[in-house]
């Protein structure tokens, strides 16, 4: 695309009001205006032109080899107005290696389409390393508290009523008719001591 001698004026005027902004007068901002809708015109242009020649790449492709000819002299043009390079272009200029428009058109596409590679490759993120977090090592088992004797548990359950334990009931005779054996003190009564006469008592 190239610029006339007033649109350049204009150019130069608008980037020295970006570098050190001043007022402008309307005509300048005018003219800015316009230079600005006919940079936009001039790239749908460019777009519509590519998207012609691509299509007519395409017909001439379908034909070769007849088309050779036309097919690398539209290649070549639709090169210039931006086209990048596809698989079937590649294709086609390897079946025509040993024309050597088409081997030097060829090696014009490889270069095209690794610039194209690694521009896209520059415009992806790239990953972070995946960091691995080691896992949280168990903790220790803790030993169980054992209660000593004399210490604060024994207080408390000292202060604590003890349960009482169940009596255990008597064992039940044998025979429930035979009577108990009576004890010797019931069988041979305690002798009781002799009282003296009572003129025996009054002499003493």
């Amino acid at each position: 695309m190239a610029f006339g001698a007033d649109e350049l004026r204009v150019l130069r005027r608008a980037l020295a009001a970006a570098l050190h902004p001043v007022p402008l007068v309307d005509e300048d901002v005018r003219e800015c205006l316009r230079l600005a809708d006919s940079l936009d015109e001039a790239v749908r242009e460019a777009g519509r032109l590519r998207d012609f020649l691509v299509a007519d790449l395409a017909r001439y492709r379908a034909a070769l080899p007849g088309s050779a000819v036309g097919y690398l002299e539209l290649l070549q043009e639709a090169l210039a107005a931006g086209h990048e390079p596809v698989t079937d272009d590649l294709a086609a200029l390897r079946a025509l290696r040993g024309n050597p428009v088409a081997a030097a058109v060829l090696r014009r596409c490889l270069a095209l389409s690794e610039q194209s590679m690694r521009a896209r490759l520059a415009q992806q993120p790239v990953p972070a390393p995946a960091v691995r977090v080691p896992a949280p090592a168990s903790a220790p088992r803790r030993a169980r508290l054992m209660a000593l004797p004399g210490g604060r548990a024994s207080d408390e359950q000292k202060g604590k009523p003890q349960p009482q334990q169940p009596q255990r009931p008597k064992p039940a005779p044998s025979h429930p008719d035979e009577k108990p054996v009576p004890k010797p003190s019931e069988v041979f009564p305690p002798r009781r001591k002799p009282t003296p006469p009572p003129e025996q008592r009054a002499a003493g």
